[in-house]
C-alpha cells in the first residue's frame, strides 16, 4: 500500500533513465535509490529490450540520484531526463491517466525515446493551453513514445511547435500532426485508448458490426 501511494503522489520533480540493457538498468535503479531520498515511481523492462527508471522527490534528491544514475548507466543510458519542475499533467500522464479529447483540434507527437517525449509534453503543457490526453511510453509501440495534446487549434499549434522546439537537438522525432476538428467517432477512439487489440467493436446503425 506504502508503495502505491508513493506512486501516486505528485513530486515536484522527476529524473528518467533509459537504459539498453537490463543487468545494468537493474544495478543502476538500486544505486539510484540507495544514493539519495527518492521515491522510485517505476522501473522495469519495455520494448526493444530497454530498462527505464523513473524516480520522484524533491529537486536535490531527484538531481543526486540522477547524476549517480548517468555515471553508474554509462554508456547504456540510451536517452536520460530530469525534469525539476515536471507539470503536474505529465506527472499524473506518465503513471498511466489519461484525459478527455476535445473535438476542438488534436496534437500528434512521436519519438524514438521515451525521454525525449516525456520533456516535449512539459514543455508544450506549459507554453500553451492545452490538455495532455495521453503519453504512450514504449511499451507495445517499439520503444517508442507519443504524446496527445488537444484543445483550441492555435493552442495545439503553439505546443507541438514549443515541444518540437525543446528536443529538436536530440534528432528523436519521428512525426508529428495537427487534426482540426476532430471527428466524434476518432476522439471517442482515442479515450477508449489507442490501442488496435483493444479497440471497442462498434454497432452500425442497420445493426451490422464494425472491426
Amino acid at each position: 500500500m506504502r508503495n502505491q501511494e508513493n506512486r501516486e503522489k505528485t513530486y515536484p520533480a522527476i529524473a528518467l533513465l533509459e537504459l539498453n540493457n537490463v543487468p545494468v538498468g537493474l544495478t543502476t535503479a538500486d544505486a539510484m535509490v540507495k544514493k539519495s531520498p527518492i521515491a522510485m515511481l517505476k522501473s522495469g523492462t519495455v520494448s526493444q529490450g530497454k530498462y527505464l527508471i523513473l524516480v520522484g522527490g524533491s529537486t536535490a534528491a531527484v538531481d543526486e540520484a540522477f547524476q549517480e544514475g548517468m555515471v553508474r548507466g554509462g554508456s547504456s543510458v540510451v536517452d536520460s531526463l530530469l525534469l525539476p519542475d515536471v507539470d503536474p499533467q505529465v506527472h499524473r500522464a506518465i503513471l498511466g491517466h489519461r484525459q478527455p479529447c476535445d473535438r476542438d483540434a488534436l496534437g500528434v507527437l512521436e519519438t524514438h525515446t521515451v525521454a525525449a517525449i516525456i520533456e516535449a509534453a512539459d514543455a508544450g503543457v506549459k507554453g500553451a493551453e492545452v490538455r495532455l490526453v495521453e503519453l504512450r511510453l514504449a511499451d507495445g509501440f517499439g520503444g517508442k513514445g507519443y504524446a496527445l495534446f488537444t484543445g483550441k487549434l492555435e493552442e495545439v499549434e503553439a505546443a507541438l511547435d514549443i515541444a518540437t522546439q525543446r528536443i529538436q537537438e536530440r534528432r528523436v522525432i519521428t512525426a508529428q500532426q495537427i487534426i482540426p476538428q476532430l471527428h466524434p467517432e476518432l476522439a471517442r477512439e482515442i479515450e477508449s485508448g489507442m490501442r488496435f487489440s483493444q479497440a471497442e467493436r462498434r454497432e452500425l446503425p442497420d445493426g451490422e458490426v464494425e472491426g
